[in-house]
């Protein structure tokens, strides 16, 4: 069974990112310099306008890059940057194709250790040590992907009971949480930069 996801914070777009391994990494490929629910509601928006009702590795990555960046940027735009945005969605699907065969569940599913898979997601396109700890977080608490040592390779997005990032969205209430920490996180660095 598919996980309910609330990332999107829109019904249609979060049940794809519940069932669509692509969708959600695509999503947290997205989750830079625009609202979450943008980012996650990217790969949605990306299917409807292929015509699909999912999201294809292979398809995206054979896709003509002019075109695929014009799907991105059709009103309203995937992201604040859809032209290099769907050159990375694009690299990183190429990276499933020639890693996993196209199938992006393949990058944890058959994950022995919590490093290994932190491992993984760090050779992806477009993910560095902090979104890969994040979407790692994500895996564990909300879609199952519980590898040995899970928790400790995620670091403090992966402590239980926390209200850190994308990982913790549960609802309204939990999304209102990680904004309210990420406010009082960029608060205290605008204030140590300035002291």
């Amino acid at each position: 069974m598919s996980p309910t996801m609330h990332l999107a914070q829109q019904p249609e777009a979060d049940e794809l990112l519940g069932r669509s391994p692509l969708a959600a990494i695509v999503g947290m490929l997205l989750d830079q310099q625009v609202p979450m629910e943008w980012a996650f509601t990217g790969p949605y928006t990306i299917a409807q306008r292929m015509g699909t009702d999912d999201l294809d590795a292979a398809q995206i990555a054979a896709y003509d890059p002019d075109a695929f960046a014009e799907l991105l940027r059709q009103k309203p735009a995937v992201h604040r940057y859809p032209g290099s945005m769907a050159k990375r969605v694009q690299q990183l699907c190429q990276y499933l194709v020639d890693h996993y065969d196209g199938d992006a569940g393949a990058v944890w599913r058959d994950v022995e250790t919590g490093e290994e898979l932190l491992e993984r997601l760090k050779a992806l396109p477009g993910f560095g040590e902090q979104k890969a700890k994040i979407f790692l977080a994500l895996l564990g608490k909300q879609f199952g992907v519980r590898p040995k040592g899970w928790r400790e390779a995620a670091g403090g997005y992966g402590e239980d009971g926390v209200h850190r990032s994308v990982a913790d969205i549960t609802g309204p209430e939990s999304l209102a949480e990680v904004r309210a920490y990420k406010q009082q996180k960029r608060s205290a660095a605008k204030t140590a930069k300035d002291s």
